[in-house]
């Protein structure tokens, strides 16, 4: 199971004179909440920081105007909006980029799971995860902190290490444990071979081969493993089977690294941000964002904490490393601010520097990924759902295209003496529901064509189109229109309205409806009232989903 994240400085006299204790205790709630899996109550947050709770109300209250929390009730969770920050770290390093879409296609090759992981600390953190799925199948997450000496990329890692990070492992716990006794000879025999195993350290039964990737100066800056089981393979005989083709891959992923454009830092007046904070504010107009939301919340509003975890977001792709003016003009921020702030998250082990450089280091991870990269479709949907329902009061659902079919995957209901009753899982056959159309109108003009016109359509009330030709116009309104208006075609007396979900190429990857009874509103009142409604929860959880998805594939549920 995964490991406990490496200890962070605990007690804020340790901290630099300047570093920005908002910030810090900004953080600390972030990493108890991403600890205890993505939600936990106030008061346990009290317990675990340390804080009182007036502290912990105004971090959550800021960290719920910034996106990256949810407040319900007494209760904290993590919002997809958040894994934003480590995007930052993962888009900075190049990975996993490029080497993913790799790393995918030798799992499809030998139907194994398959990592990218790079070293922080004492410890690997995972960067991207290929699972074949199984009845035993891996549990690691995007973010999950693994002790060096207890896995296959670790004495890959440890075989470069200078005399003096020996020396620091050494006084940790690392040779107190049966793992790590033989850790330095591990790591010697790897430096040798260029491979490494790990048979059964991490976990009974579970068996795992890695291989370091090198970047054109040579420098091991990932290693990618194949994890499996010993019900399938040994140790030995998993590398004896896998290791020419790993090697083939780590080739073909170090070509991708040369092929790559140099990380240096970009012109000052290149180096703007396009990440987005609080809900939908360029980070280039934090200033003006922060200042409105300390007006409308007062003490409630952080300024400092928002600032500082905002100076993140200047880290990205093409901008691996940064100096202080490029940070300040990428987040709008002051130098001063800018440099508080660097100087917090470097205490606290966030960000490196180097010659008057700064870097993300991989911790940025643990500020949420571990829990939401396991986030799903509906997991995203159902929030912005639940205030629609409020709005418009009447129900809201999510579902996706299964052959000819559409399958219902999440549902908000309103309290309705009379209301539309559906079920998760629930299956209509997608040519006479709003949200079918709006999926079908998804699909490729040929493919769309084919589903139509290939069967018989049935009647399922005096109002259903079934004629092709005449559904085909429908489809193609809907294109034109991105809405889908469907009246007692389903079932007599249900009136439904949808409109597209789409991923950040632009596909349909879902349809978002709201259903109702036809005495509720008119076909007018349905586009006047609850269209505009529909169109910005579907907006909103797009958004969501282009900065969850960015780096993780999203399953549906």
């Amino acid at each position: 199971m995964p490991a406990t994240p490496a200890a962070e400085p605990p007690a804020e006299a340790q901290a630099p004179a300047e570093a920005v204790g908002p910030l810090m205790r900004g953080i600390a709630v972030l990493r108890a909440v991403s600890d205890a899996g993505g939600r936990m109550s106030l008061g346990d947050l009290v317990r675990t920081t340390g804080l009182a709770r007036s502290t912990v109300d105004r971090v959550t209250a800021t960290l719920a105007r910034m996106g990256y929390v949810r407040l319900d009730g007494h209760e904290a969770r993590l919002e997809p909006r958040l894994m934003e920050l480590g995007n930052a770290y993962l888009a900075a390093a190049g990975l996993p980029g490029p080497l993913g879409p790799l790393a995918e296609r030798l799992a499809d090759e030998l139907d194994e799971s398959v990592s990218l992981a790079v070293p922080d600390a004492d410890g690997i953190r995972f960067v991207h995860q290929t699972t074949r799925r199984r009845a035993m199948s891996l549990t690691f997450r995007i973010g999950d902190l693994l002790p060096v000496e207890r896995t296959a990329p670790g004495p890959l890692f440890a075989a470069v290490w200078p005399g003096d990070r020996w020396a620091a492992w050494r006084r940790g716990t690392g040779c107190g444990t049966v793992a790590g006794a033989d850790f330095e000879e591990r790591a010697a025999r790897a430096a040798e071979d260029g491979w490494a195993l790990d048979d059964q350290l991490i976990e009974p039964g579970l068996v795992a081969l890695a291989v370091p990737v090198r970047d054109p100066r040579g420098r091991t800056v990932c290693a990618l493993s194949v994890v499996s089981h010993t019900s399938r393979h040994s140790a030995d005989a998993l590398r004896r089977a896998l290791l020419p083709r790993v090697r083939e891959t780590v080739a073909a992923v170090e070509r991708e690294l040369r092929r790559a454009p140099t990380a240096a830092e970009p012109p000052a007046a290149e180096t703007a941000a396009t990440g987005e904070a609080g809900g939908g504010t360029a980070v280039r107009g934090l200033a003006h964002w922060t200042a409105a939301s300390k007006q409308e919340l007062g003490a409630e509003f952080v300024e400092s904490l928002a600032r500082g975890l905002t100076v993140i977001t200047a880290f990205g792709e093409g901008r691996a490393e940064l100096g202080l003016t490029a940070v300040a003009e990428a987040t709008g921020l002051a130098r001063a601010t800018a440099r508080r702030a660097l100087i917090t998250l470097e205490h606290l082990g966030y960000v490196t520097s180097q010659d008057r450089t700064f870097r993300l280091t991989p911790r940025v991870l643990a500020l949420g990924c571990p829990p939401l990269s396991r986030t799903t479709l509906s997991d995203i949907a159902v929030p912005h759902m639940a205030e629609l329902v409020r709005h418009v009061h009447d129900s809201a659902s999510l579902a996706v295209l299964e052959g000819e079919d559409i399958r219902y995957t999440a549902r908000v209901a309103t309290e309705r003496i009379m209301s539309v009753n559906i079920t998760i899982g629930t299956r209509f056959p997608a040519y006479a529901a709003s949200m079918g159309r709006v999926l079908l109108a998804g699909l490729p003009a040929d493919e769309r064509t084919a589903r139509i016109g290939g069967g018989k359509l049935r009647a399922l009330t005096p109002r259903t189109v079934t004629d092709p030709t005449r559904l085909a116009a429908l489809l193609d309104h809907v294109v034109d229109e991105g809405y889908a208006l469907v009246d007692e075609e389903l079932e007599e007396g249900l009136r439904s309205l949808a409109v597209p979900v789409r991923d950040h190429t632009g596909r349909t990857v879902a349809a978002l409806n709201v259903a109702m009874h036809s005495a509720r509103r008119t076909l007018d009142e349905c586009l006047t009232e609850v269209l505009p409604q529909l169109r910005a929860t579907a907006a909103g959880i797009e958004s969501d989903l282009r900065i969850a998805g960015r780096f993780t594939r999203i399953t549906e549920v």
